[in-house]
């Protein structure tokens, strides 16, 4: 199975719980780390990456935290994977820090990588943030932003 970075795994979480939980005011870092676990120092530097993006908006003062920059359906996982970096390109290097590759390495094994790259972006740019969180309603995942709305007049 193909391993994503936990800063990318954090990521997305992050992103799919502010999308999912979505209420009139921001959701705070530290709720985020409530209800998925995620370390508040590694949730902080994921989030201001997010931010510089233009992903989420960071707002400030007592009641701030994050929200959408964009609609959810406007903002895909592809998206997200590039401002993260969770794929990394990896090159075995030789005692001078030249990168090491054999002929069959370099003609065939790394263009392989490379298609296989492209065809993993593309089907990551086709899932919006939307489609994460019909599959978090599908799924029975609870909205503490949901349960929060009240609807009486």
């Amino acid at each position: 199975m193909l391993r994503l970075s936990r800063k990318m795994l954090f990521a997305l979480e992050a992103l799919v719980d502010i999308a999912y939980n979505a209420r009139p005011e921001p959701v705070q870092s530290k709720e985020i780390t409530r209800r998925q676990g995620i370390p508040q120092r590694y949730l902080e530097q994921v989030m201001q990456q997010l931010v510089h993006a233009g992903v989420l908006k960071g707002v400030r003062g007592p009641k701030g935290g994050y929200r959408l920059a964009r609609e959810r359906r406007r903002i895909t996982v592809g998206e997200i994977i590039r401002v993260v970096g969770a794929f990394e390109q990896m090159e075995e290097e030789d005692g001078e820090g030249n990168p090491m590759s054999s002929e069959l390495g370099k003609k065939v094994v790394q263009p392989l990588w490379g298609e296989l790259h492209d065809t993993i972006m593309e089907k990551l740019d086709s899932i919006s943030v939307e489609d994460l969180c019909r599959r978090a309603e599908s799924a029975g995942v609870r909205s503490e932003g949901r349960e929060r709305m009240d609807f009486s007049i």
